[in-house]
C-alpha cells in the first residue's frame, strides 16, 4: 500500500470518526429543542449550552475533543505511513465542521481542534489551553480566546520541530477562523457578548 493510498484512508477514517455529531445526538437523546433550530445553528457545545443544559455541554465539549485525539492516535497505530495522523486529524476537524450527515453543517470546531492537537503534540495542546485561559482572563471573550490560542498553536508546532503538523494546524485554525467571521464581525464592533455575560 502507497504512503498517498494509506494517508487518504486515513484522512477518511479521521472525518468518518470527526462526524459523529455528539452534540445533537446528544441533546435529541435528552430530549431537547433541535441543536439546529436555536443559536447559532452549530452542533458544538457553545451552542448546546444554549439549551440550558450544562451537563450536556460539557459533555459535548469533552466528546469532540476526544474524537479528534482518538483519530490522531488510532491513525497511528493503524497505518503505516508517518503523516497517517496529520492526516487523520485533518480528516477529524473536518468532518467536525462539516459532516456529510449534516449537510455539511457542523461546528466551529475549537474542542476538536484542541483534541487534534492532543493526540499531535500534548505540549502545545498545553499552550493552547494556557493561551485561551489567559486571553480569557484579559477579554473575557471566548471566541477572541480561542481565535488567538489556534492561531498560535500552528507557530509552536513549527519551532518545535513539528513542521506537518504544523501545516495541518494552519489549515485548521484558518478554518476556524472562517466558522467564527460572524464572532469577528462582533468582536469589531464591540457587540460580542464575554464569558458570564447573558446573551
Amino acid at each position: 500500500m502507497t504512503s498517498l493510498l494509506t494517508d487518504a484512508l486515513a484522512l477518511i477514517f479521521g472525518y468518518l470518526l470527526g462526524s459523529v455529531p455528539f452534540g445533537l445526538l446528544l441533546t435529541r437523546g435528552a430530549g431537547t429543542a433541535d441543536l439546529r433550530s436555536i443559536g447559532s445553528g452549530n452542533i458544538g457545545a457553545t451552542n448546546v449550552l444554549r439549551t440550558g443544559r450544562k451537563d450536556l455541554a460539557a459533555a459535548t465539549l469533552l466528546l469532540d475533543a476526544l474524537k479528534g485525539a482518538a483519530a490522531v492516535v488510532a491513525a497511528g497505530y493503524l497505518f503505516p505511513s508517518p503523516e497517517a495522523p496529520i492526516a487523520a486529524a485533518l480528516g477529524a476537524f473536518v468532518g467536525h465542521v462539516a459532516p456529510v450527515w449534516l449537510r455539511f453543517q457542523g461546528g466551529k470546531g475549537v474542542a476538536t481542534f484542541l483534541g487534534c492537537l492532543v493526540g499531535l503534540h500534548w505540549p502545545t495542546a498545553l499552550a493552547f489551553c494556557g493561551l485561551w485561559l489567559g486571553a480569557a482572563a484579559i477579554w473575557r471573550y471566548s471566541s477572541l480566546s480561542a481565535l488567538i490560542a489556534s492561531a498560535l498553536s500552528p507557530v509552536i508546532l513549527l519551532v518545535s520541530g513539528h513542521g506537518g503538523a504544523a501545516l495541518a494546524a494552519a489549515v485548521m485554525a484558518a478554518t476556524l477562523w472562517r466558522k467564527h467571521r460572524e464572532n469577528i464581525a462582533r468582536l469589531l464592533a464591540g457587540t460580542e457578548s464575554r464569558i458570564g455575560q447573558k446573551a
